[in-house]
């Protein structure tokens, strides 16, 4: 069984309660203008890849001859009432004085809205706005709106782009979930840690008649981003009586960041030596198809596709895959404060996970979950079905671009009747079973912090069937797509308990 977080009200979140109800027309940052009236923000700067889908319009899901009256970023934030965030946010920032009462004020306002969106996916009762309390676009759409005012803050005196940057990234990781780890003490509790991720593919996709819109895509949700949101802060009780407190947070879907170190600086000091050190690590992310995917190989090639900011830092160069020899750009690299590594096995080319695979599968984790319509598994008593996926696809000769690939048929039973070929110790990787996505280099971090600690612990991917199931081409939400991201949701919290059933 398990519980919702305790009341653990971070310094703000009563403020934001109490400034939701607020509405805002549009994104403060495109309103306010330098000088006027006290605003202190200056349109002129720049704003983001992300930052600029702000000012997207669907077309009217009632006629798509014509553009949605609200832009879409609003709808999702208004729709999971968070409509007035951004406004009572940017009021504050206009009245602080210093980088430091800002960069204060951006962590202490991040935390509050992370710890909002928790409380609201773990609700029980009538939440505000007209979404689904388990919709995960909202923190997504009001965190991006809020960093937009952050980027075109102008205040006395300037910033630095280097101020301005450290500030943006205070508040992102602090309405992550980053700096809300608070994992207890005791040998007799199990401590978890799960990652879920942004939406992203919000490009393209099926558009409308109506001009100055944009296509559909822009819609998506990620299940595992849902999952977290419905995990943090959460405990579970073991059939052997043991207690897990569980802790989650959410990461980017653009490479940057992940070079940065965010991912390391969230888990990294909860798997060194302490009261606190972690028992289990666990990623999540979202592929496709009525499948969960355990993955067991990750790789260190990545950067083919490019990220929410439509940056890519490996392209293929024509009809050829870029090689990962003399080629920093397409090997993760590690900031030098978790390890570094300066050659092209140091970090290694592979990692592996090292979760309870055949407990994974064998806990029938669907069995209690609800079949959202047009679910494809063939076992109709669960909703997804689970396989230990052993793919990946390597360059055997580091010097050439000629591919190879190994394991495609995932395994349903466990152990697989023919044992998986591992990668050679002196191939390249190209890909893991979660290709070279973000996904795959969240898995590849955390299973390498687990390697370079020392520990012997369940950590692994784990990638969850897609949700982008929707009943109409333009309405932000209904029914179809919120039945998959209730259904995906609720059997990775099965399968992260599963995890915990194994752990001692």
């Amino acid at each position: 069984m398990s519980t919702p977080r305790t009341a653990r009200v971070r310094a703000g979140a009563a403020a934001l309660a109490l400034c939701v109800t607020t509405t805002l027309a549009a994104p403060a940052a495109a309103q306010a203008a330098p000088g006027s009236g006290g605003d202190c923000l200056d349109p002129s700067i720049p704003l983001s890849v992300e930052e600029s889908r702000l000012a997207a319009h669907l077309p009217d899901p009632s006629d798509p001859a014509v553009p949605a009256d609200r832009t879409y970023a609003r709808t999702v934030i208004e729709g999971g009432g968070f409509g007035g965030y951004t406004a009572a946010f940017t009021a504050a920032l206009c009245r602080t004085r210093s980088l430091d009462g800002a960069t204060a004020l951006a962590e202490r306002k991040g935390e509050a809205l992370w710890d909002a969106a928790v409380r609201r996916a773990q609700s029980d009762g009538a939440v505000r706005g007209d979404l689904p309390a388990s919709d995960d676009r909202p923190l997504y759409w009001t965190r991006v709106e809020a960093m937009s005012v952050l980027r075109q803050w102008a205040p006395e005196g300037g910033l630095t782009d280097a101020e301005r940057a450290g500030l943006i990234e205070t508040f992102d990781r602090a309405a992550r979930g980053m700096f809300d780890i608070d994992l207890p003490p005791g040998d007799d509790v199990l401590r978890v840690i799960v990652s879920g991720f942004d939406v992203f593919t919000l490009d393209g996709g099926t558009t409308g008649p109506a001009p100055g819109t944009v296509g559909n895509n822009i819609r998506h949700g990620n299940p595992s981003g849902a999952a977290a949101l419905s995990l943090d802060g959460t405990t579970y009780r073991t059939d052997d009586g043991k207690v897990a407190h569980v802790e989650a947070y959410t990461l980017p879907v653009s490479y940057p960041e992940f070079e940065r170190g965010y991912l390391e600086d969230t888990v990294g000091p909860f798997m060194e030596p302490g009261p606190r050190q972690v028992d289990a690590s666990i990623t999540v992310s979202q592929a496709g198809g009525s499948q969960f995917n355990l993955e067991q190989w990750n790789a260190r090639y990545h950067g083919t596709f490019p990220g929410n900011d439509n940056g890519a830092p490996c392209p293929w160069t024509g009809e050829w895959p870029q090689l990962a020899v003399d080629n920093p750009a397409c090997n993760i690299q590690v900031v030098d404060r978790w390890g570094g590594g300066d050659g092209l096995t140091d970090p290694p080319q592979w990692t592996t996970a090292s979760l309870p695979i055949a407990e994974m599968i064998a806990a029938n984790t669907g069995a209690d979950v609800p079949r959202p319509p047009g679910d494809t598994w063939p076992d109709p008593s669960v909703a997804f079905g689970v396989v230990w996926n052993t793919s990946y696809t390597a360059f055997p000769d580091c010097t050439s671009p000629e591919l190879e690939s190994f394991n495609d048929s995932p395994s349903v039973t466990y152990p697989p009747t023919t044992p998986p070929v591992p990668p050679a110790e002196d191939s390249c990787s190209f890909s893991g079973g979660g290709g070279n996505y973000l996904s795959n280099e969240s898995a590849y971090r955390n299973t390498l912090l687990r390697d370079r600690a020392g520990l012997d612990i369940p950590a692994g991917h784990i990638h969850t069937p897609g949700m982008q199931h929707f009943e109409t081409d333009f309405g932000v939400s209904d029914a179809t797509f919120d039945a998959w991201r209730t259904s995906i949701a609720a059997q990775t919290r099965n399968l992260v308990h599963a995890v915990i059933d194994t752990t001692d």
